[in-house]
């Protein structure tokens, strides 16, 4: 299980309720935008989407997004050349993360772009947890994405981990490039 009727719901009625949530995607146009143009994909998802700000800001016809907790976007999903998870698995229960995170592998045809958080949220859910369910160090979220894709690049900071992974079998690109990709 992926999520949870219970979390879903939690999510919707914060949705709802604060205009901010989930509004902060497009803060990663411009390295979605480069790592697209390195790896010459044809097809994006935006794994998370919230309120569809990065797929907005992209305005591609062939990005899509993807949403569990937003009606009309939580149909299953395409695979896609580009999968983009950005400040989302922080926010994953526990008990599912395994299953989310081999879901995305499933979803990457060449290329996954993801940020996670390593601090609490400022915001809570109607339950009163904090959003971000998820907090575990960087090292155990390199771990978990090692085993499913092939690294390309990595950035680590105290508060977020960012990461260009290469699904399985997709071919080395020049990684001076998508290092020097605005963040």
């Amino acid at each position: 299980m992926r999520i949870t009727p219970t979390y879903i719901e939690q999510n919707r009625l914060l949705h709802d309720q604060r205009v901010d949530y989930g509004q902060m995607g497009h803060k990663h146009l411009e390295s979605v935008r480069g790592v697209a143009q390195v790896f010459g994909v044809r097809s994006i998802l935006d794994y998370g989407c919230g309120k569809q700000t990065l797929l907005e800001a992209l305005r591609l016809p062939y990005a899509r997004g993807y949403d569990p907790c937003v009606p009309g976007l939580d149909a299953e999903p395409e695979p896609a050349d580009l999968v983009v998870c950005t400040d989302v698995l922080e926010h994953i229960e526990p008990e599912c993360i395994e299953a989310v995170l081999d879901h995305l592998k499933a979803l990457t045809k060449r290329v996954f772009f993801g940020t996670v958080s390593l601090q609490p949220a400022k915001k809570t859910l109607p339950d009163g947890r904090n959003t971000h369910l998820l907090l575990r160090p960087a090292k155990w979220w390199l771990m978990q994405f090692m085993e499913r894709f092939t690294m390309d690049t990595c950035r680590c900071t105290e508060g977020e981990v960012q990461l260009v992974l290469r699904a399985y079998g997709e071919p080395a690109h020049d990684t001076t490039i998508v290092n020097n990709i605005r963040k």
